[in-house]
């Protein structure tokens, strides 16, 4: 499969502008981002790319100056970028993760051996390590757990290591389908379960622990059929949407009969924890 990549050319290169134009380019299908020396690199399957995309008003009133320029990246080449630019990520000092072609793990952390590819979930993003850092302060083991939005499987496989199972982890693209089911493989973590498709594959599957790390506009979709396959005193977690929806993301959740737990954040990127009461 082929992408497109977007070279976004930010004036001044403003770090909080990068992070917006982001959020506005995942909500029109963009699926992975880098920060470059001119401000953001962003990547979207050649076949959902239609110019007109960037021409909607927003962009044009909320990121002054901002320029474009566009390069098509086939398979080949977007795993020699990974290779010259994925670097080794160590989280709170317990889980260390790299990709095949680094060295392996120092002794005593858990090692996730992760090859993204054109998949969402390194570790470099603020939202995959909020996560990971909650995971790692959790007892998963003998625990039934669901990674929606899977991207790589970085969470699921992180969850398989720390002894969740059964393990299931779900993303509607086909190249993150395919790639995680490397990385499973990679991981020696056969228990997780990759499945192609999005919220309506969950039916009356239930849950002990559900992550969700996406965005705003699917999370708020599909925040009911979370909920609906969460067990009592299940845990959800959610990420991928800034501090300043955590409010909206709250009050859904309440209704939706979610006690808030709490959230940690970094660079404004929020992961929050809600549980199901008995």
């Amino acid at each position: 499969m082929d992408y497109i990549r977007l070279n976004c050319h930010l004036a001044g290169n403003d770090a909080s502008l990068g992070e917006i134009l982001i959020a506005w380019l995942s909500e029109i299908g963009f699926e992975s981002f880098e920060e470059t020396p001119e401000g953001i690199a962003a990547y979207i399957p050649a076949k959902d790319f239609r110019p007109e995309l960037l021409d909607h008003h927003s962009i044009k009133q909320g990121f002054p100056g901002l320029k474009f320029t566009i390069a098509n990246i086939s398979d080949q080449n977007w795993n020699a970028v990974w290779e010259s630019n994925f670097k080794p990520v160590t989280i709170a000092g317990e889980c260390h993760i790299r990709a095949p072609f680094h060295p392996p793990a120092p002794a005593g952390m858990i090692e996730l051996v992760i090859e993204p590819k054109m998949s969402f979930g390194t570790a470099h993003h603020e939202t995959t390590a909020l996560i990971i850092e909650q995971m790692l302060n959790m007892e998963l083991t003998g625990k039934s757990l669901l990674d929606m939005g899977s991207g790589t499987a970085i969470l699921a496989i992180l969850a398989s290591k720390k002894g969740a199972n059964p393990v299931t982890a779900i993303d509607n693209d086909e190249w993150a389908f395919h790639n995680a089911l490397e990385n499973v493989e990679r991981n020696k973590t056969a228990n997780v379960s990759v499945y192609p498709g999005d919220a309506s594959l969950l039916g009356d599957h239930h849950y002990e622990i559900i992550l969700a790390n996406i965005n705003r506009n699917i999370l708020m979709a599909d925040m009911a059929a979370y909920v609906n396959c969460l067990l009592a005193e299940g845990l959800l977690i959610m990420s991928g949407f800034y501090l300043s929806d955590l409010d909206a993301i709250s009050r859904q959740a309440e209704s939706l009969g979610l006690h808030g737990d709490g959230y940690t954040e970094k660079n404004n990127w929020v992961a929050a924890r809600f549980h199901l009461p008995a």
